[in-house]
């Protein structure tokens, strides 16, 4: 047994879920069998050997469940009924059985801190104040001729709706179809533990859990502090890591998840590393991991999302080696640059035009090279691109919409507002899979939801597997590198040239094996000396973006545009 051997054995506790790179499938744009312009579980099926080749072991879907798809199945009418359009219980099941044989796992999305406003709960709840369900929501009185309180909604507006026939409103942090449940009733909870526990025994391998810092609100719910003189104001104060939240997580545990062997993340909105570890300590028996936010906003103004900023290197590397080394040894990060909420990782973060292949390869060798699990979203793997529709009617998402919508009533610029849409909008992510330069990206016979980019004839997965420099090729060894080095799991992390505006540079370290990774994060050539500073010289190159590495002197790397190198050194 070799040192390295032996401290994984003995130091590191070794779990499927750690090795494991995760495909999140966006089920409406990836796929579509039928014709109906709509991705469906049918269709995702067909794709199962292009997923098997790439190399990834998880398959994430986005929900499925029965939606009135105001926010495009985000808000769940039946937990365990499919989508009609998506296809049947049937087939989900096929599919779970064709996932499984090929040696995958499938997690699902769980959507618990709200139900559509059309689930039979809620209807019940609404028609009478005593209805048996009418605590399953959160509803109060208002206050002097005004909402109970003055809390701002994800998507605009005020967290209240009034409902007219009982003089009182009901709670929704998000679209007012999407009242949030009250996890205060221990009946609730019951009642979401049973439909988890449900679906466990089918065979899904774990849970995405939406929101789920959000479940606990404020005893109370008090008034946000005032700012700005805005009618509403972010509250997250006050519904965001909440007083009993880990309380219920750990029931949640208890009762469900850990009776069986599954994978978990939880979506946790403004959490630090410490309030992080409170989700995910190895000893606490809540989550595998989360989903931080802390990058997601480097390029958000004080204003928020839409008010889009340049942002520095050095804050990118700084927010990454504090998730780095704050929670080594102690929990586990998710480590991704987009998803369907967010826009194009080689758009925001890279290059889209010049450098397209160049970056997307430099920022995967980022993604798959750090401590944590690696997620990669629908067409990463061949570097789709962020859209720009020419007109708002374009558009699909309801955040988007709310936001161009209410800000034109505010007299704002339509045109600056497209601008921020083109660069933050959720509908850059939501494009259908580019398969290949067939009509319509090969995605459907027929007309889809949402209109496909314009550039998919040169970007395309069908171009990508005939080119074995592509992006996808890189991908699938980039994730082989990942399985045969334990070192990119499981080692420690040291950053090098932390204020270096051009360079990511860190150290992967475990036993004997120490690997550089080197990212230039610009269109410029960089020159840099690492050796001394990274304490060791290479014995080889693992890995690099370009077909041969540039020549330098013996003690400098001349890093050419975007390019990325990983070294083992010796």
């Amino acid at each position: 047994m070799t040192a390295q051997q032996r401290t994984l054995a003995t130091q590191v506790n070794r779990i499927w879920w750690k090795e494991a790179i995760v495909y999140q499938i966006y089920p409406r744009s990836f796929m579509d069998s039928n014709g109906d312009g709509i991705g469906d579980l049918p269709g995702i099926l067909t794709k199962l050997d292009y997923l098997k080749q790439l190399g990834v072991d998880v398959l994430w879907l986005s929900p499925i469940y029965r939606s009135p798809n105001d926010d495009n199945g985000y808000d769940i009418s039946d937990y365990q009924s499919i989508m009609e359009e998506f296809g049947t219980i049937e087939d989900f099941q096929r599919l779970l059985r064709e996932v499984h044989q090929r040696d995958m796992k499938l997690v699902m999305d769980l959507v618990v801190n709200h139900t559509s406003d059309e689930h039979p709960w809620f209807v019940s709840a609404k028609s009478s104040k005593q209805s048996p369900f009418r605590d399953y929501y959160i509803w109060r009185r208002g206050i002097e001729g005004r909402e109970p309180n003055n809390w701002a909604s994800f998507f605009g507006g005020s967290v209240w709706e009034y409902d007219e026939q009982s003089d009182e409103y009901y709670l929704h942090l998000f679209s007012k179809k999407q009242p949030d449940l009250n996890w205060e009733n221990p009946i609730v909870r019951q009642e979401i533990f049973a439909m988890m526990n449900w679906w466990l025994e089918q065979g899904v391998d774990g849970f995405r859990m939406d929101v789920i810092n959000a479940i606990s609100k404020v005893e109370g719910l008090p008034d946000a502090p005032g700012e700005n003189g805005l009618p509403y104001q972010w509250g997250g104060q006050y519904f965001l890591n909440g007083p009993n939240v880990h309380q219920w997580l750990a029931d949640m545990h208890q009762h469900v998840l850990g009776k069986f062997d599954v994978m978990t993340v939880g979506e946790t909105l403004d959490v630090t590393p410490a309030e992080a570890l409170l989700y995910v300590g190895e000893n606490r028996a809540e989550l595998n991991m989360v989903f931080q936010f802390e990058l997601m906003d480097i390029d958000s103004g004080s204003s928020g999302k839409w008010d889009a900023q340049p942002w520095k290197l050095s804050t990118f590397k700084q927010i990454f080696s504090k998730w780095q080394t704050e929670l080594h040894g102690a929990g586990w990060n998710s480590l991704y640059l987009n998803n369907h909420d967010q826009p194009r990782l080689v758009s925001r973060f890279g290059d889209d035009v010049e450098y397209r292949v160049e970056s997307a390869k430099m920022l995967a060798t980022l993604l798959h090279t750090l401590q944590g699990t690696p997620f990669i979203y629908q067409g990463e793997e061949i570097g789709m691109t962020n859209v720009r529709f020419e007109t708002i009617a374009e558009y699909r998402d309801i955040e988007t919409l709310n936001h161009y919508d209410e800000s034109v009533n505010r007299g704002e610029d339509p045109q600056k507002l497209m601008q921020s849409i083109y660069r933050k909008g959720r509908d850059n992510a939501r494009t259908p899979m580019q398969w290949s330069a067939e009509q319509e990206a090969g995605f459907t016979m027929g007309t889809p939801w949402i209109a496909v980019n314009p550039n998919y004839t040169d970007i395309n997965a069908a171009q990508a597997l005939a080119d074995d420099s592509s992006i996808y090729w890189y991908y699938q060894r980039l994730i082989q590198l990942r399985k045969q080095h334990p070192v990119i799991v499981y080692g420690g992390y040291r950053l090098l040239y932390p204020d270096h505006e051009g360079i990511y540079a860190y150290l992967r370290t475990l036993a004997d094996e120490t690997l550089l990774v080197l990212l230039n994060f610009k269109k410029e050539i960089e020159v840099i000396s690492p050796w001394e500073t990274a304490g060791g010289f290479p014995q080889e190159i693992l890995l690099g973006n370009y077909p041969e590495p540039s020549e330098g002197l013996d003690s400098q790397v001349v890093l050419r545009p975007f390019e990325a190198r990983v070294y083992r050194l010796r």
